[in-house]
């Protein structure tokens, strides 16, 4: 699906990333593990057309999309879920997930996507007409998953989902990735939690300083020495 190919990227002096090449395959879980500046938000960028100054070859289902428009990537099929979750808090609850559908007109299909996103987070059907702003952090993850969502991409990309949740939510958003792999969509992941990402990935790249040095299965990952002793603690 996604074949990226000797991207750099380049933030005025900053080379951030150094030739970087990776794959994502249809129906799978990939995640990038590294450590802060290591590059991983940047790969996510650079796919979504944030970034303008990279150079290399971005090829998503054949077609190489470096240096097209946000815009028109959404209707290609692909979505981001920044890091910080970037909800607008004066919209309430419906009009930020109707905003993640506003390139669509397919009403029958648009009703059909709230409805699932409902089935998947049943917090937000509750508070469909509450200001986004005045949800708790937990709920704000769950409504920027849910926008997403909202514009049946093809490749959803997350970027930190669990980033400043209690335990017990991170848990929940784990199984909701899992959950929407199973329903179809092919997930790229960014997440600092490394041993969480690596237990729900297909396959898995570890970026240091702008490059990937290690790659495989999220189990071969999982039980790498130079893994456990860099990411999980020992």
């Amino acid at each position: 699906m996604l074949k990226i190919e000797d991207l750099h990227v380049y933030y005025g002096g900053i080379h951030a990333l150094k030739g970087l090449s990776l794959e994502v395959t249809d129906g799978q879980i990939v995640t990038l593990i590294g450590a802060n500046g290591a590059g991983k938000s940047s790969t996510l960028r650079s796919i979504a057309g944030l970034v303008k100054n990279k150079k290399g070859k971005i090829l998503f289902e054949g077609q190489n999309i470096l240096g097209k428009t946000p815009e028109a990537l959404v209707g290609m099929g692909i979505a981001m879920c920044p890091e910080g979750r970037r909800i607008l808090p004066h919209l309430t609850v419906m009009e930020n997930l109707m905003l993640g559908a506003y390139i669509r007109n397919d009403r029958e299909g648009i009703s059909k996507d709230l409805d699932w996103v409902f089935e998947l987070f049943p917090r937000l059907k509750e508070r469909t007409w509450q200001r986004g702003g005045t949800l708790s952090g937990g709920e704000q993850q769950m409504l920027a998953l849910g926008r997403a969502l909202m514009s049946r991409p093809k490749l959803l990309m997350l970027d930190e989902p669990s980033l400043g949740l209690a335990p017990l939510l991170v848990k929940e958003v784990f199984e909701i990735i899992r959950t929407i792999n199973a329903e179809g969509k092919t997930v790229l992941l960014v997440e600092q939690n490394a041993y969480a990402a690596l237990k729900v990935a297909h396959y898995a790249y570890v970026l240091e300083v702008g490059e990937i040095v290690l790659q495989g299965t999220g189990e071969a990952l999982i039980e790498n020495p130079k893994v456990r002793e860099a990411y999980l603690g020992g």
